[in-house]
């Protein structure tokens, strides 16, 4: 049992790890190509701003999906039960 709780911390971690890191890299290279885009086309700033806040919502959800599935791993783990189930308590 202490096992399955070990490696649901280790697990919780690397979601929230990976999902960090993901959102970085990306937030780098959107900033970094809006960048690129406002200078060479100065007129297209408004247009690209809107567009580059979009993806960074969607950025940001797919975060926010990782954080909550680590949260129900942490508080509600359904392998727990199935632990359970299987040693026969």
């Amino acid at each position: 049992m202490e096992t399955l709780y070990g490696m649901t911390a280790v697990a919780v971690g690397i979601i929230l790890g990976m999902g960090a890191l993901g959102t970085a890299i990306g937030f780098g290279i959107l900033g970094g190509k809006f960048l690129e885009g406002a200078a060479r086309q100065p007129e297209t700033v408004p247009m690209l701003q809107v567009k580059m806040f979009i993806v960074a919502g969607l950025l940001d959800a797919v975060t926010m999906i990782g954080v909550g599935l680590a949260l129900w791993f942490t508080t509600a783990n359904p392998f727990v039960a199935a632990l359970k189930a299987a040693a026969g308590h």
